[in-house]
C-alpha cells in the first residue's frame, strides 16, 4: 500500500518539470551537465545496454553511445522533445519507484534522480530485477554544502528551480544500497568550479578537484554500485590457467605435479618466449608424458610477458581465466583460494598480494619492498580501490570479464610491458570489484628472475603518471 500523500507530491514534480522540459538558457547548468556527461562518458563503455531513470531529454544517455538506450521519465512534455532528437532510443512515460520494463542492463543511471525523488529505498528495489551480476548502477547526487550557492544561481535564473529537495550524503545512500542488496565499487567527487571559464574550469574541475583538500567541496558525489549476489556466481565452471614461460625449463615437471584440478576442469595454457633455454621442448616433453592433463602450448611470436599472457587469454577455453608465474614462487596450491574468491562472487578481479605474509629469504628484495609500499599507496589512490600489490602474477578473473577488458582495450593503447597494469587498469575503467589475496610468496628454486629492480621501477612510477592522466584526473 503506498502512502496517499505520494500522489500529491508526484503529481507537483511532473508539473513542475513539465514547465521546465523546454528551459535551455540556464548557464550554470548547460556547463554542470556538459562535464556530467564527460565523467559518466569515462564511467560507462560505449555499446551498452543502458538504463537512464529521470531522464529528461535524453541528451546525457545519447551522449553514452548506448547499444541499446532506454530512458524513463515521468515528465512526458521532456520525453517528446528526447523522442524527436534521438529516435533510436526507447523512451518510456513513468515512474522510476514502478515502471516496468523487460531485460537487464549493463549500466543503470540515476543522474540528479535521488536528491528529487519520493522513495530512494522503494526505487532501488524496483531497479534490482534490471541488474545482472555486472550491471553498474551510476549514481550522481549534489552535495549540501552547495545549497546556498545553488539558490543563489537559481534566484538569479543560472540554474533549474527545484522543489524541496532530499538531503543524501554519500553515506546515507551508502547504506540505504546496503539495505537494498548492492555494495559500492567506486566513489567520485567532482566538479569544484561549475562555470565555464576557459582553461581555468578545466584544471580546476579535472586536477584541483582530486586533490586535498579541494575535494571536500565538490558540487557533486558520484558512486557506482552493483548488486551482491545471493548465491555463486558460478556453476561448476571450467579453468584456464595460464602460464608465461621463459626460461623457466627446470619448473616445468613440477608445474605438473602442483597445479590442482579446481572446477569442472582445469585447462593448462603454456605460452613460452624468448627462452635461451630448452623451455620450449621441456613443455613439450611434459605434455606428453602427462596425458590425462589439459595442457596446450603456444609459442609466443611478440615480446613481454602481458604478450604472452594475452595469446594464452586468446587460446583459452575456460570460464575462469588464472594467471600463474612458471617460477611457482606464488605456489599453485594457492590457486583454488582464488578460484573459490571469484566463483562465490567475493570479486571480479582477484589480485595475488605479497606484502601480507613474511616471506622467504629472498623471495623479495628490500629496495623491491619498499618500491611495491610506495605504488600500492600510489596505485589505490588513483585507481579508488584497494590494490596492495599491482606485481603480483596471481590474477584471476573471468573470461566475461576479460573480453570486457579487450573489448574497450584502445582506451589505454599498448602501453604495458608487464601485462599487470593492462588488466588492472582495465579492471578500473570497467569498475569491477578488485580483491586482494594474501599469499604466500617463496622463493625461486630455478633460474633467475626476469625482473630489472631499477629499470622496471622506472616503468612503474611511468604507470603512476599514465593512471593519473587516464584514470584519475579525466
Amino acid at each position: 500500500m503506498r502512502d496517499p500523500t505520494e500522489k500529491t507530491y508526484t503529481r507537483e514534480h511532473i508539473s513542475h518539470w513539465n514547465g521546465l522540459a523546454d528551459s535551455n538558457h540556464f548557464r550554470l547548468a548547460k556547463y554542470y551537465h556538459k562535464r556530467i556527461e564527460e565523467i559518466l562518458k569515462f564511467i560507462v563503455a560505449p555499446n551498452q545496454k543502458v538504463l537512464e531513470l529521470g531522464c529528461g531529454n535524453g541528451d546525457l544517455l545519447a551522449a553514452l553511445k548506448p547499444k541499446v538506450g532506454v530512458g524513463v521519465d515521468f515528465s512526458e512534455a521532456a520525453l517528446h522533445s528526447a523522442r524527436e532528437k534521438y529516435p533510436d532510443i526507447s523512451f518510456v512515460c513513468g515512474d522510476a519507484h514502478t515502471v516496468a520494463l523487460e531485460g537487464k542492463f549493463d549500466a543503470i543511471i540515476l543522474n540528479d534522480l535521488l536528491n528529487d525523488v519520493w522513495d530512494v529505498q522503494a526505487l532501488l528495489k524496483n531497479i534490482h530485477k534490471y541488474c545482472h551480476n555486472g550491471t553498474n548502477i551510476i549514481i550522481n547526487t549534489y552535495s549540501k554544502l552547495w545549497q546556498p550557492v545553488l539558490g543563489l544561481a537559481r534566484t538569479c535564473g543560472l540554474a533549474k528551480p527545484l522543489l524541496q529537495q532530499n538531503w543524501l550524503t554519500p553515506e546515507d545512500i551508502g547504506q540505504i544500497l546496503h539495505l537494498e542488496g548492492y555494495y559500492v565499487v567506486k566513489k567520485y567527487s567532482e566538479i569544484l568550479l561549475p562555470v565555464n571559464i576557459p582553461i581555468v574550469s578545466k584544471f580546476v574541475n579535472k586536477f584541483l578537484s582530486k586533490l586535498f583538500p579541494f575535494k571536500y567541496f565538490n558540487l557533486t558525489n558520484i558512486q557506482v554500485a552493483k548488486i551482491a549476489p545471493e548465491a555463486p556466481v558460478f556453476s561448476e565452471p571450467k579453468v584456464s590457467v595460464i602460464v608465461a614461460a621463459r626460461n623457466e625449463e627446470g619448473n616445468i615437471p613440477i608445474l605438473f605435479s602442483r597445479i590442482p584440478q579446481m572446477g569442472a576442469g582445469t585447462e593448462i595454457v603454456f605460452v613460452e618466449g624468448g627462452s635461451t633455454d630448452n623451455t620450449y621442448k621441456a613443455i613439450e616433453a611434459a605434455i606428453a608424458d602427462n596425458p590425462r592433463c589439459n595442457a596446450k602450448l603456444f609459442r609466443q611470436t611478440g615480446k613481454g610477458k602481458g604478450d604472452a599472457v594475452r595469446l594464452g587469454f586468446n587460446h583459452a577455453e575456460g570460464d575462469i581465466l588464472m594467471i600463474l608465474d612458471a617460477d611457482m614462487t606464488v605456489p599453485p596450491e594457492d590457486l583454488p583460494k582464488f578460484y573459490k574468491a571469484l566463483a562465490d562472487g567475493k570479486g571480479d578481479f582477484i589480485n595475488g598480494v605479497r606484502l601480507v605474509y613474511p616471506m622467504e629469504g629472498q623471495a623479495m628484495r628490500f629496495f623491491n619492498l619498499i618500491g611495491n609500499k610506495f605504488f600500492s599507496l600510489a596505485f589505490s589512490w588513483l585507481l579508488g580501490q584497494l590494490i596492495k600489490d599491482t606485481l603480483c602474477g596471481t590474477k584471476v578473473l573471468s573470461r566475461e570479464n576479460y573480453q570486457k577488458i579487450a573489448a574497450n582495450r584502445s582506451y589505454f593503447g599498448d602501453f604495458d610491458p608487464f601485462g599487470d597494469f593492462d588488466l588492472i587498469f582495465g579492471a578500473a575503467k570497467q569498475h569491477l570489484k578488485i580483491v586482494d589475496l594474501p599469499i604466500r610468496y617463496r622463493d625461486r628454486k630455478y633460474g633467475d628472475t626476469n625482473i630489472s629492480r631499477w629499470k622496471h621501477g622506472l616503468i612503474l612510477l611511468r604507470m603512476v603518471f599514465f593512471a593519473a592522466r587516464k584514470i584519475k584526473f579525466i
